[in-house]
């Protein structure tokens, strides 16, 4: 996405990433939640006019990954090669993610930088060599403590998330001195309440450090599927040390200083709940040890249900996000997600419900809407915006709604990562305006063909174009595809610009959209469901 012109050259960027997904197997609802919350995110503070790095990647290296290529006969290079190409990075196409790097963990410019930062943590006396026996569960790359786990009915222990029995391992490792940073950690978290996101994750990270942190194990000597540790290559780097540092490898960590200091930290790390102990623990454990700044923010958000089980391949619940695209559209797609589940809470998914909000608040409420306004001002006006010749209260009101509606939207989505709380705002305006337009009854108006009442209904109608004018900025963010046909549609871009300039923030400033402008009634932005096809 091109740079708006008020971004500063040499500014801090406004960095935020993804989990970068393991490639055992196809992505699925979940992964894309996380990624389409980040891609709004980060479209949002592009049309502030701010200067954006958007990250996002897979993670190619472990036991997982080495076990499921074996299962397929292929090499693990050869099967990450196939997913990333033929699932990955094809769906975020799909969904329009604007993410400015996609990394790999297999990259040259990431193993080399892995090695040089473990490198320099041993040569600090930061790392040292032992050995450790414990359960653990492949599918988290994580050794569990026997708290931890849960009992089948025949007594086997499993993994709480995977529902899989764990593997006792007992290796020779190397060790991060974690247990040294559990103090220097609280300190952090007391002096920056929001690092971790919802509270109730803070809480659960703040518990967990409290109750004292073992040195983490971060070398494997069982497979080979990994980057070498440099100084002992029986060993290969364990996968989360190597998987977090994407973070700065990706941004010129000891290759492009000049990148790296106007990028990182991250601003924002967007992550699962399952993962936030490695996110909000040991990663900035990690970066106190190299002397590197600590990421502002690590927001959880929940997971999407089915039947009461976390969606995920291995629970047989993984749902493909084009199951969706191909019904309800790309764009009611990502907004759907962001409006019907508070982030960092869990939610369901419901086809039923997905078809329910499509059709009262998509269809119904915004494109309706936006049809009669286009009707309207080519049936009474050729097409051709009028001016507004005397707002009256009903009008100010609008301009009100509009104004508390932007300043709502852009504190919950580009600040508090409230996407439900900013989109519910936008769409009580989008009521408010449907309001307006059935008290007004332009249609009756219209058959007044005096001079006043000309003068009225063009007032009501450029009164309601204006207001889709903000709409369709305040929603680009969330729905790009169907904000710029109607911004087509209003005769915005001859006017005003690129869609992607116009800045959120000051969206309310009334009267943007100027008289004469070409309005024409264009497809319909959300045509009426299919019933869907039954097996």
């Amino acid at each position: 996405m091109a740079a708006t012109g008020s971004e500063k050259q040499g500014a801090k960027a406004f960095y935020v990433t993804t989990p970068i997904y393991y490639v055992n197997d196809a992505p699925h609802l979940g992964h894309a939640y996380t990624t389409v919350a980040g891609d709004v995110l980060t479209r949002w503070h592009r049309q502030r006019g701010e200067k954006v790095w958007y990250l996002t990647g897979t993670d190619e290296h472990g036991q997982k990954i080495m076990r499921t290529a074996e299962a397929n006969d292929v090499t693990p290079q050869a099967w990450c090669d196939k997913l990333v190409e033929e699932a990955w990075k094809p769906l975020w196409e799909h969904l329009n993610i604007a993410n400015d790097d996609f990394i790999r963990t297999t990259q040259k410019r990431h193993t080399d930088r892995v090695q040089e930062f473990v490198q320099d943590l041993y040569d600090k006396g930061e790392i040292y060599k032992g050995g450790y026996e414990g359960p653990y569960c492949v599918g988290c790359e994580e050794y569990k403590l026997p708290g931890d786990l849960i009992e089948a009915e025949d007594g086997t222990k499993l993994c709480p998330i995977h529902k899989k029995p764990v593997e006792i391992l007992k290796e020779e490792n190397y060790f991060f001195k974690l247990s040294e940073y559990g103090p220097k950690l609280l300190e952090f978290y007391e002096a920056n309440p929001g690092f971790i996101q919802p509270e109730s994750a803070r809480n659960e990270v703040v518990n967990f450090v409290k109750q004292g942190l073992q040195d983490l194990s971060i070398s494997r000597s069982t497979f080979d599927w990994g980057i070498p540790i440099p100084w002992d290559e029986k060993h290969v780097i364990y996968v989360w040390v190597d998987a977090l540092l994407n973070y700065a490898t990706a941004v010129g960590y000891n290759e492009n200083p000049a990148k790296f200091a106007e990028t990182f930290p991250a601003n924002v790390h967007l992550v699962g709940k399952d993962i936030l102990r490695f996110h909000a623990v040991i990663w900035p454990a990690m970066l106190m040890a190299q002397g590197l700044p600590v990421p502002g923010r690590v927001a959880a958000n929940g997971w999407l249900m089915v039947g009461g089980e976390k969606m995920s391949k291995s629970n047989l619940t993984g749902i493909k996000p084009q199951d969706l695209t191909s019904h309800f559209g790309v764009d009611a797609y990502r907004w759907y997600f962001l409006r019907a589940i508070a982030f960092g809470s869990d939610g369901s998914f419901s086809w039923e419900d997905f078809s329910a909000r499509y059709t009262s608040e998509l269809a119904n409420d915004y494109g309706n809407l936006a049809s009669r306004v286009a009707a309207m001002v080519g049936k009474y006006f050729g097409g051709e915006l009028p001016a507004s010749t005397a707002d009256g209260d009903a009008e100010k009101a609008i301009q009100d709604g509009l104004a508390k509606a932007v300043a709502t939207a852009d504190l919950k989505i580009g600040e508090e990562l409230d996407f439900q709380g900013g989109i519910l705002a936008i769409f009580d305006f989008v009521k408010q305006v449907n309001g307006y337009i059935t008290e007004q009854e332009p249609w009756k108006v219209a058959k007044d063909e005096s001079e006043e009442g000309r003068a009225r209904l063009a007032t009501i109608l450029y009164t309601a174009a204006e207001s889709l004018r903000a709409v369709a900025v305040l929603l680009n963010p969330i729905m790009p595809e169907t904000s710029q046909a109607l911004w087509d549609s209003l005769g915005a871009e001859a006017s005003l610009g690129a869609l992607a300039t116009q800045p959120v923030q000051s969206s309310a400033m009334w009267g943007q959209l100027p008289a004469g402008a070409t309005v024409t009634k264009g497809a319909v932005l959300f045509p009426r469901l299919e019933e869907p096809k039954k097996d």
